[in-house]
């Protein structure tokens, strides 16, 4: 019993210490001078708009990929994991000095874009590429995952009674990753939209919510963060909490 108490005061402690800065926040908070700062309402437009169409293509595109990922066995696979992790590992700085010198205006495939037209630096086109690589390795190592929980046993017999691979996919398959799935776009979703380092080097303008703050900090001083801080977390953190708070809850199958 001693040693289980020590564990419990352990656990405690960690606790405190992962819920501290939130409740400085709190605390801290000027709650009856604060106001936004001019481009706040356009900042959290930004970030919400283009962290939609930034999820949207990482699930059309993520999601074949971890199923491929999962189900598939195939020489070489362990290479393409690695280049899989890649992104998730690499620093978002780098991560965005990679793909200024790719798609930048001097980039070896920014250069050929710009010339028909598309832009990849400092456009709305550039933020979604920079949320899209913040997010997308998060989201399919979670959606992975939860392909590989499902039982490969009960695809087969869904094939069996006469279903097709893609009517197995949908009926059998889905259902029961569709919990991991969502916690997988949860987490892309809040990724995406915190974003800062790769956004910093490819898409400083248009500001989002990140690069705002940074930019508040900057100008203003410590007192311009809190509105667009405190709203960042209202809008990003509610649907990860929730799914996760569920997850636990729910069993996978």
């Amino acid at each position: 019993m001693a040693k289980a108490s020590w564990v419990y005061w352990i656990g405690a402690l960690a606790l405190v210490v992962l819920v501290l800065p939130f409740a400085g926040l709190l605390v801290s908070t000027p709650w009856l001078r604060m106001h936004f700062q001019p481009g706040d309402v356009a900042a959290i437009s930004v970030s919400v708009l283009y962290t939609l169409l930034a999820l949207i293509i990482v699930v059309v595109f993520g999601t074949p990929l971890a199923w491929w990922l999962a189900r598939c066995q195939f020489r070489g696979k362990v290479l393409i994991d690695a280049l899989t992790l890649l992104p998730l590992l690499a620093p978002p700085l780098a991560m965005g000095l990679l793909l200024a010198m790719v798609f930048g205006p001097y980039g070896w495939l920014g250069e050929p874009l710009r010339r028909l037209g598309l832009e990849l630096t400092n456009t709305p086109q550039a933020f979604v590429l920079a949320q899209v690589y913040g997010a997308a390795p998060y989201y399919i190592v979670t959606a992975r995952s939860a392909f590989e929980g499902v039982p490969r046993e009960l695809e087969q017999m869904a094939l069996t009674l006469g279903r097709g691979p893609w009517q197995s996919f949908w009926r059998v398959t889905f259902p029961l990753a569709g919990l991991g799935l969502a916690s997988g776009l949860a987490l892309a979703w809040v990724r995406a939209m915190g974003e800062f380092g790769i956004v910093l080097i490819v898409a400083y303008f248009p500001q989002g919510i990140p690069v705002k703050l940074w930019t508040n900090l900057q100008d203003s001083g410590l007192d311009a963060v809190y509105p667009l801080l405190w709203l960042f977390f209202v809008v990003a953190l509610p649907l990860p909490l929730a799914l996760g708070l569920l997850s636990r809850r729910q069993p996978v199958y």
